[in-house]
């Protein structure tokens, strides 16, 4: 077994999965993805580039959850990325660094990304609400609409080739409804008017607590990588 394999094997390990044996391995881009020219505006008609989009995040009022927040959680990661991975709100740890997924869920997200061989900086990681909800309790219905206009123009900027939903909230959000996660999860949904290909799984904080739903979420994330890579004819 070479250092690479070995390497992707340690991942695996600490997503909780004890053998994995792949058909192929997902290619290494030659070069990265150029940022594309910006879109039309969206329906919300937000029609603004990276930094006057980050500002007006990080200034928001639109809702009460800025008032308890220690500042916005606007997103991170590579810009022109293939895949855009959209959780559901800041957590204290989040709320503290101003960055999504950190601490141990973000440690088990980092290893699942690894495992299909990404990097974290290769992906965009964001959240459909940019602040933290009182006592991490789930958003509200008006506070993802307040966030929305933000949302949907960082997925016209980044302009994926595929969403990875993570947890229920997030799904619920993206796809408008409220079936539940074991059924939206195993198959291909579509997003916006580019109906982007989207994928749900479960949320890393969810794993952790419930360590024999690994297996599925790696299903998941086989899938989304099979997206990417043009297995479905998308």
């Amino acid at each position: 077994m070479n250092t690479i394999e070995q390497r992707r094997r340690r991942y695996l390990d600490a997503m909780g999965i004890q053998v994995w044996e792949l058909r192929s391995r997902a290619p290494t881009p030659d070069a990265p993805r150029q940022a594309a020219p910006d879109p039309a505006p969206g329906p919300q008609g937000l029609a603004v580039d990276w930094p006057v989009l980050e500002q007006t995040v990080l200034q928001c009022r639109l809702c009460d959850l800025h008032e308890g927040r220690t500042q916005a959680v606007f997103g991170v990661g590579d810009r022109a990325a293939d895949w855009l991975i959209i959780g559901e709100a800041p957590g204290a740890e989040e709320d503290r660094r101003g960055e999504p997924f950190v601490g141990r869920a973000g440690q088990l997200l980092n290893a699942m990304l690894k495992a299909v061989g990404l990097r974290r900086e290769q992906v965009y990681i964001a959240n459909i609400v940019k602040c933290r909800p009182p006592n991490n309790r789930d958003p509200r219905p008006a506070e993802a609409a307040s966030c929305r206009q933000y949302l949907m123009r960082q997925v016209e900027l980044i302009r994926p080739s595929l969403i990875l939903a993570v947890g229920r909230i997030a799904a619920h959000n993206l796809l408008g409804t409220d079936s539940s996660l074991g059924k939206l999860r195993g198959r291909i949904h579509h997003f916006g008017p580019q109906q982007i290909p989207l994928v749900v799984t479960y949320h890393p904080a969810y794993l952790l607590r419930s360590p024999d739903q690994k297996a599925k979420a790696w299903s998941d994330l086989l899938l989304a990588r099979s997206v990417v890579q043009g297995e479905h004819g998308l």
